[in-house]
């Protein structure tokens, strides 16, 4: 007979298929995600196990850890030591767990990322609060397995008087998924579990009254609740995590500093510190004089220090931009259930746990209602043999063999074998009187016990009212305040936030160059000085313009074509005093032959403002300023332009002032604002004066009592006139004539409002 095994042929795919899966499937049950019910992966488990049974609880002696790694890697978890003892560290870590299950003496690492000594060296035992995660494993009330050689047995879950896997979350990544619940506050998953049990009809957003989000062990911010909605809705989320800051002064009150006093979860303190000192290196961040790590035993503090004038505000939303002090986590609740991976809302986290404590408390009172019914069954022995102890003293005596004395025990008085053994081992103490009462009160006791046992087995509520019990008093033991702020409206970083707010000088040539520059560059002088250059132009350009505007104020460019272009001062280049700065075609997306006629600053979109506008063919439009808060990259329409016409100036006006237009050919009107009503973006406009044939409008101003007009021509001559002497005429009229136009003077080419002062 041939004892070789005969090989059987399979396809290459098949096999690779089917250990691919077999693999993934050990890796997601049996290593890196947790079980629902009691929060632990195999290996943490295995180790809390593994203390139990050394008897290494939180009222006992500290144990070496390389003891209960050599047991944990010997009797459960046949792997590396160092990883049993990385999850050993972990578990120990008051930065990494929200409630540590370990309690450790030694060094166990920081939030520095310092490794923790070496297992030889720490010492460990349960914390007080692991010890509720076993309690009442010894009453079967959990299903044990084989280990892996089958010489021990070990606990497939622990019974978990907590949920612990969303108290202090999860992380791992297996096979095709990932697993990355956050912790949460022990006090608000118990309220929340409770209201389940009271309200069983409960939905996700009323839950979320009593657990509003996660709650890290570092403490910071969460900002936004949508993030958390969607995970407690769905099952994935992400939540944006900032670091607490708050700005100080020193005692002079000269300087001001950044102190960071909790930072968002899983961020290494000293590589941050690394970071921000590459940014003031790198000068990403300016204004930054020191940093400095006060951190102690009391808690976490680095201190940054700041330059002198430097406004804090900016350079804490450069940090939150550029660093780790602002981070996202990705929430994926995904648990092992029923041997699978499955990914569960917030309410289904809650309901298998509560299944399974209904299960735990159900097997834990049949095991006491066991135990109590064979104690009683006792005691009614002890107590009939008390009540006629003459007679069984006189049969025990009459017997030659224990055996002999047990069976006339049971024949003659009906005692059963377990009574009739008690009576043989009873002391002779317990017949005095105080002990005989002390047998009935006991018997009275257990009798009643049983009774209690019954009734809540008989009724799944009372099963969960004793599990509402237990939560209030592990709540009332363990509950502490939440650590992690959460801010209703999430952060949005916008370039302003990361930009000093201060006064620029913005300068545009007449051949469409613009720069910027800080006010503080041109120093005050006194009348009658030299004064500075302030730009280097060619000798055919000129500066056309020139106004201050805060970086953080808008620029709205308007062009000849009627579009609107849309840049804040700081999006302005920064140029040198000399320097002419920068052609707006390279700045804006201007059209082919399109050029900028009209720039307004303006701080923001005030409701109540319009923007007048006058085209070269007299045709005048007003429109509300809010209707051009959000152009394109392209720009956006205007106003709508005959073909042949084109924008020529643009004013910012309130609705109650009066207007003034001017022609080439000297005509000019002047008519209140409001007789011009309000017109959509894209409207046409209608006609504000009237021109003759080879005429067309070269400017217009907004005018206030005692305000001066200065008409220009093209010749360099110019006339300069009170408003008032100007009468108030009807819109769309002819007007009047400004200026005595001849040869000498040549045609006007603009008109300008002068205010007295």
């Amino acid at each position: 007979m041939n004892d070789q095994t005969i090989p059987i042929p399979v396809h290459i795919e098949d096999e690779m298929k089917k250990s691919y899966m077999d693999y993934a499937m050990s890796v997601i049950i049996g290593r890196a995600l947790p079980d629902v019910r009691d929060g632990l992966k195999p290996v943490h488990r295995r180790i809390l196990y593994a203390m139990n049974e050394l008897g290494n609880d939180w009222d006992k002696p500290y144990k070496k850890s390389a003891r209960i790694v050599g047991d944990v890697i010997g009797k459960y978890h046949p792997h590396g030591d160092m990883a049993v003892y990385e999850a050993i560290v972990r578990m120990a870590q008051d930065f990494s767990l929200r409630y540590p299950l370990i309690d450790g003496q030694g060094n166990f690492g920081s939030i520095d990322g310092d490794p923790p000594a070496a297992m030889r060296y720490t010492e460990v035992r349960m914390g007080k609060l692991a010890h509720e995660l076993l309690a009442d494993i010894d009453k079967e009330t959990v299903d044990f397995v084989p280990n892996y050689d089958e010489s021990l047995l070990e606990p497939s879950v622990l019974p978990s008087k907590f949920p612990n896997l969303f108290v202090n979350g999860s992380s791992g990544i297996a096979v095709g998924m990932a697993t990355n619940i956050p912790p949460h506050n022990l006090v608000e998953t118990i309220n929340g579990l409770i209201a389940l049990i009271d309200q069983p009809e409960i939905t996700i957003e009323e839950l979320m009254d009593h657990i509003p989000g996660p709650d890290f062990p570092t403490g910071g911010f969460i900002y936004g609740r949508e993030g958390i909605k969607s995970a407690y809705e769905t099952g994935k989320g992400i939540v944006q995590l900032r670091a607490r800051a708050m700005i100080e002064r020193d005692r002079k009150g000269e300087r001001e500093s950044i102190v960071i006093t909790e930072l968002p979860y899983q961020v290494n303190k000293a590589k941050l510190i690394e970071r921000i000192a590459e940014l003031v290196q790198e000068k990403t961040i300016e204004g930054i004089s020191h940093i400095r790590d006060e951190s102690d035993r009391e808690g976490l503090r680095i201190v940054i220090e700041l330059k002198k004038n430097e406004i804090p505000e900016i350079i804490l939303n450069q940090l939150y931009k550029n660093t780790q002090m602002q981070t996202s986590f990705g929430i994926i609740l995904l648990a092992i259930h029923q041997n699978q991976p499955k990914l569960l809302n917030l309410k289904e986290i809650l309901q298998l746990f509560l299944q399974h404590r209904i299960e735990v408390v159900t097997r834990r009172s049949l095991y006491d209602l066991k135990k109590a019914e064979a104690r009683a069954h006792i005691l009614e022995g002890l107590k009939r043999a008390i009540d006629q102890i003459d007679s069984i003293i006189a049969t025990i005596k009459a017997s030659k063999t224990p055996k002999e004395a047990k069976d006339r025990l049971m024949s003659q008085f009906a005692f059963s074998d377990e009574q009739a053994q008690a009576i043989l081992e009873m002391r002779l103490q317990r017949l005095t009187n105080l002990e005989q009462r002390k047998v009935i009160e006991e018997y009275e006791e257990t009798i009643k016990l049983i009774h209690r046992l019954k009734t809540i087995l008989s009724s799944e509520r009372l099963i969960l009212n004793v599990i509402k019990e237990e939560l209030l008093s592990i709540r009332e033991a363990y509950g502490d305040q939440r650590r992690t702020e959460i801010v209703e409206v999430a952060p949005e970083l916008k370039i302003e936030d990361l930009i000093a707010e201060e006064d620029m000088v913005v300068t545009i040539t007449h051949t469409g160059y613009i720069k910027r520059n800080p006010i503080s560059l041109y120093r005050s002088q006194h009348r009658g000085g030299k004064g500075k250059i302030g730009i280097d132009v060619k000798e055919e350009d000129f500066v056309e313009d020139l106004f201050i505007a805060s970086t953080h104020d808008y620029l709205l460019f308007f062009t000849d074509q009627g579009r609107i272009h849309w840049k804040k001062v700081h999006e302005i280049p920064q140029a040198g005093r000399m320097s002419r700065g920068k052609a707006i075609v390279n700045l804006l997306n201007l059209g082919p032959g399109e050029k900028i006629t009209t720039i307004l600053a303006l701080k923001e979109f005030t409701p109540g403002k319009y923007i007048t506008f006058v085209t070269k063919r007299g045709i005048i439009k007003k429109t509300a300023l809010e209707a051009y808060s959000n152009p394109r990259s392209g720009g956006i329409i205007a106003l709508t332009l005959e073909e042949g016409d084109e924008l020529i100036s643009t004013k910012l006006t309130d609705g109650q002032r009066h207007l003034f237009i001017a022609t080439k050919l000297g005509k000019a009107i002047h008519f209140p604002e409001d007789q011009i009503r309000e017109m959509g973006r894209t409207a046409r406009g209608i006609r504000a004066i009237r021109l003759n044939k080879d005429d067309e409008v070269v400017g217009m101003e907004v005018v206030i009592p005692h305000t001066s007009i200065l008409t220009v021509t093209e010749n360099g001559y110019g006339k300069r006139s009170l408003a008032s002497e100007y009468r108030i005429q009807n819109r769309g009229g002819s007007g009047i004539f400004t200026i005595k136009r001849t040869k000498k003077t040549g045609e006007v080419i603009g008109i300008k409002t002068i205010t007295e002062e």
